[in-house]
């Protein structure tokens, strides 16, 4: 606020050059992009919609038109799921912190989900972890797409173990 045209010149700069890597990703294979903000949540929407909206639309524009789906997560994003999805995504990413069926009211049914086990549960015993899994998995049920995965990164000290167990859950469950 004290300072836009700094600002404006950093975000720019910054989008440019995550929509660089991104492209590079997708150019080299990836079959999806995800432009991942982890701060966007410490905004409110006001202040998203002016001032990294843009940014991320411009990030975003460097690899629209190479056909594949593009994902925008954020951290802490409950409020701002309309204008992330709003700078021309595919598929909004959730966070652990709000039920994907909340997410797909707020995004008006039409909107793929992504996400969003808890990272913090995968610590949590076996029978605890199942129950948070499964009750995402019917959370996500009434989106138009639901793409499975934690709602936030993997902690270091997590047993690589409890993730295979959780593929392996994931992929026992029929659709």
């Amino acid at each position: 606020h004290a300072d836009p045209r700094t600002w404006n010149a950093l975000a720019a700069w910054a989008a440019d050059a995550s929509g660089m890597f991104l492209r590079a990703q997708l150019e080299a294979g990836a079959s999806a992009g995800q432009l991942f903000d982890s701060w966007a949540g410490s905004l409110g929407l006001a202040d998203y919609t002016r001032h990294v909206a843009p940014a991320s639309a411009r990030a975003l524009d460097h690899v629209r038109g190479l056909g594949a789906p593009l994902v925008h997560f954020g951290t802490g994003t409950s409020e701002l799921l309309v204008a992330m999805r709003d700078v021309g995504v595919d598929v909004i990413g959730v966070d652990y912190r709000l039920p994907l069926d909340e997410a797909n009211r707020r995004l008006g049914g039409t909107t793929p989900l992504q996400g969003n086990i808890d990272p913090a549960l995968l610590a949590a015993p076996w029978e605890v972890l199942e129950a948070h899994v499964r009750e995402v998995i019917a959370a996500g049920a009434p989106a138009p797409g639901h793409v499975l995965n934690l709602g936030h990164g993997v902690p270091p000290e997590t047993d690589p173990d409890v993730l295979t167990r959780v593929v392996e859950l994931i992929h026992s469950v029929e659709p």
